[in-house]
């Protein structure tokens, strides 16, 4: 197999290429890059000499891409799995066998995952012809520092075009048909004329893809405001339509309209702070949640609440996802009417006490929808104040107190009184325990 090495450029007419050398015989290209063995967390003497670097990290090194999480693919035309295991104990870094009849094993590190795979038919050309985008199907050889570009990725990462290795590919793979339009809105590329058109033939096959698989897609399209024109493409490409079947024109602009609200909320002080639980991976209740994706899905959703919660059940959202939508969806109207009519402290504390945890995604949304950002900046102070006693009311006294003091048995009676504390502590009536007892006297 011939290598062509190149000392200045990369060519993306050549199939194989060398990236140019630096100091230490380093290609310069690879300083703090992926592709630099001394970025990774073993050695590259535990790599037997046939083992090639594939994939999105080659894809991404190329582009210039840097990521503090590694995530690296290696394809092995033999002992794909044996030699994660070696390294796995080697390293004492957790080992999971990820595919038995394939040989394809995962070796996981502190700040980095690896996984090994069996290459793909008879030779590193007919593995790379197996991938999906021409993008993502150009290897890279560590220890001779050449990539291997046989369908000319490259050419198409200079192009910034996501393009279809070939028909077959998609259809063996239907998820691949989204993975499109994600890979496009993550690289902030176009998706190739005949590629979108064979997608468009395919969108049907995208109903027989695994739930789990269709959600982790289409919920990095609903994580960003670039994303959002993709996901766009993919209902109008028809690839929602088996998912979401309600989704609709008018939907996907309140998509967009959640994006400029949160951006909206960005821009004021309160928002600063608003914003971490909109895009964090919720530091509050600790959950993996995004309240800006829980916002962006109420407008893809259909408008009956039993019909939009089978959606999500059917997408494999947690309970507490599809809870968080459904309340947002059910008090967006209550929100609204904010705008006219000033809520009473009542009223805020049974807001707060429906929406809880998920009030930041209420919050864009009601925005996006028209609600004045002055309607909602008290409520959002409020949610951001912690020891605020409507937003996040703590009880003045317990139920053992309340028998104690008062000498009642246990009842359903202890909780209606200490309901009527908390709301009587939220409107201001009452702000100590002993006021607390007091007021639980007179109710009985």
């Amino acid at each position: 197999m011939k290598r062509t090495e190149l000392s200045t450029d990369l060519r993306s007419d050549q199939a194989e290429f060398k990236l140019t050398v630096g100091q230490n015989n380093q290609p310069r290209q690879l300083e703090a890059s992926a592709l630099s063995p001394q970025t990774w967390p073993f050695g590259l003497e535990w790599l037997p000499p046939a083992a090639y670097l594939v994939g999105g990290n080659v894809r991404d090194a190329l582009l210039g891409r840097q990521a503090e999480y590694l995530d690296l693919d290696f394809v092995l035309p033999e002992a794909a799995v044996r030699t994660a295991k070696m390294i796995a104990n080697h390293y004492r870094a957790g080992f999971v066998l990820l595919d038995a009849e394939r040989q394809i094993a995962r070796v996981v590190f502190e700040r980095a995952t690896v996984d090994f795979a069996q290459q793909v038919g008879l030779s590193l050309e007919e593995d790379l012809e197996h991938r999906d985008f021409t993008v993502n199907a150009i290897a890279y050889d560590p220890h001779t520092a050449q990539v291997i570009d046989p369908l000319h990725g490259y050419s198409d990462l200079q192009l910034r075009l996501i393009r279809m290795v070939c028909l077959e590919n998609l259809k063996e793979d239907p998820l691949r048909l989204l993975r499109a339009y994600r890979q496009a809105a993550q690289l902030g590329f176009t998706i190739e004329y005949k590629t979108r058109k064979t997608i468009q033939q395919l969108a049907g096959l995208l109903q027989f893809v695994a739930a789990e698989r269709v959600q982790s897609e289409l919920s990095y399209l609903l994580g960003s405001a670039s994303s959002t024109p993709f996901l766009k493409l993919a209902w109008q490409d028809r690839l929602l339509a088996a998912w979401l079947p309600h989704a609709t024109a008018e939907g996907l602009e309140r998509v967009a309209a959640v994006d400029q609200a949160a951006e909206l909320l960005v821009s004021t002080q309160s928002g600063l702070e608003l914003s971490g639980w909109l895009r964090d991976q919720q530091r509050v209740s600790g959950s993996t949640r995004s309240w800006l994706k829980v916002a962006k899905l109420t407008g893809l959703l259909a408008p009956d609440p039993e019909m939009a919660e089978r959606e999500l059940w059917r997408l494999k959202y947690s309970r507490a996802e599809i809870q968080a939508v459904l309340a947002v969806m059910s008090l967006l109207p209550q929100v609204e009417a904010m705008a006219n009519c000033p809520p009473s402290a009542r009223e805020q504390y049974y807001l707060f006490r429906a929406i809880g945890a998920a009030f930041p995604a209420l919050a864009v949304v009601g925005i996006a929808s028209g609600v004045p950002l002055t309607t909602m900046t008290p409520l959002i102070e409020r949610y951001l104040t912690l020891d605020d006693p409507i937003a996040h009311p703590q009880p003045l006294l317990t139920g053992r107190d309340l028998m104690a003091q008062l000498k009642l048995p246990p009842s359903p009676t202890i909780g209606h009184l200490l309901e009527a504390i908390q709301l009587a502590h939220a409107e201001g009536k009452i702000t100590t325990q002993a006021e607390a007892l007091e007021f639980a006297k007179t109710l009985l």
